[in-house]
């Protein structure tokens, strides 16, 4: 079992503290050891990025906890900086069984973690609010537990997920819930899906002095670091945006030669010396 990482905490604590920082999300071991190689300061697990590459959906109903624990372990060893673990709903809907897993979480070596608030229901997508607040106070309470030093406490981020829901007013349901679970000691809060530079702000307003998160995708990546930096987003991550870009890359350069029989695509591909010998310098 892994134990805590003490330093990787302290340095990812720090980072929240000191400005608007990028934090990628790798889906396996190579591509965190190439975003470290970029100079990147810290790296987030994406839950949809590591399920594509095995050849499954995303949620906990397709990658098992133990599996994706396995996944935090692996991505925490092959890279010295701080890994934030995408822990989706914290793998059980009652707040005990969240605690039992978020410490088995942060056995893994990880920095931090995240836990969202959606069933998987679509029925009932989001936790009922009280429940929902309670399983943030449970993965807090486990934390703690943890060790008594506070900066060595693993970092809790607390996820709402209405934009992702479609729920019917998102920047309500996201401020009410972002604003409880601020109280209820998560350490940054985070509303992925939240594109408008006006309901970041008053998401950012309503959580200060903690940190926010906002994921750039495709749907809104016509924002800049230097743009969520004004508006006081203190970090930015992509979720499974690297994963789909290097999908799209792929799927392009296979169906043309399976279509048309032609291999143009491959011409834009990065030399295999380039990637080879990143991989030989880490090792020597």
């Amino acid at each position: 079992m892994s134990q805590i990482n003490s330093s990787a905490i302290g340095k990812f604590r720090a980072l929240h503290e000191s400005g608007c920082f990028v934090l990628p999300n790798p889906w396996d071991a190579g591509s965190a050891i190439y975003l470290e190689h970029l100079g990147f300061k810290a790296l987030a697990t994406t839950s949809a990025g590591f399920a594509f590459s095995k050849g499954l959906a995303d949620g906990p109903a397709s990658v098992s906890r133990d599996m994706m624990l396995e996944h935090f372990r692996e991505i925490a060893a092959a890279t010295s900086l701080p890994v934030n673990a995408d822990f989706q709903n914290g793998y059980g809907d009652d707040p005990d069984v969240v605690a039992a897993n978020v410490a088995r979480c942060i056995a893994t070596g990880v920095a931090g973690l995240s836990i969202e608030d959606t069933t998987g229901d679509s029925a009932t997508p989001l936790y009922d609010f009280d429940l929902a607040v309670a399983r943030i106070k449970a993965a807090r309470a486990t934390i703690d537990a943890a060790t008594e030093a506070e900066r060595s406490r693993v970092f809790l981020t607390a996820r709402c997920e209405a934009w992702l829901v479609g729920d019917p007013d998102p920047l309500r349901t996201a401020l009410e819930r972002l604003v409880a679970f601020a109280e209820a000691g998560a350490d940054c809060l985070y509303a992925p899906g939240v594109g408008k530079t006006e309901e970041i702000s008053q998401i950012v307003k309503a959580v200060t002095p903690k940190p926010v998160n906002v994921l750039v995708s495709k749907f809104n990546h016509e924002l800049s670091l230097s743009q969520l930096a004004d508006l006081g987003v203190r970090r930015i991550s992509v979720g499974s945006a690297l994963a789909c870009v290097a999908w799209n890359s792929f799927i392009r350069a296979a169906q043309s030669i399976a279509e048309t029989g032609s291999f143009g695509e491959l011409a834009g591909a990065v030399s295999f010396s380039e990637i080879n010998s990143l991989f030989l310098t880490r090792f020597n």
